[in-house]
């Protein structure tokens, strides 16, 4: 809110007329708004990314099992 009254404030001050200055005031309240991020967003995010990370470890534990257990058979093949 500071913002925006700021905002208006510099607006009114060099000669823009009352109501475009509320029409860029509303237009970025509205951008602002659709552009940015909440914490509720961002838990979400956080939440998924926690999901992911435990999707990818598993992967990675697979990968790296079957790659032992190659390895350990192509030894004990070619002795």
């Amino acid at each position: 809110m500071k913002m925006e009254l700021a905002l208006y404030q510099a607006l009114i001050a060099i000669n823009v007329p009352e109501p475009k200055a509320n029409a860029v005031i509303e237009a970025l309240e509205s951008d602002l708004q659709t552009s940015l991020a909440t914490k509720s967003d961002v838990a979400q995010i956080r939440a998924e990314l926690a999901q992911l990370e435990v999707k990818l470890t598993i992967r990675m534990g697979v990968m790296l099992s079957a790659t032992i257990g190659i390895l350990i058979a192509a030894m004990k093949f070619i002795h």
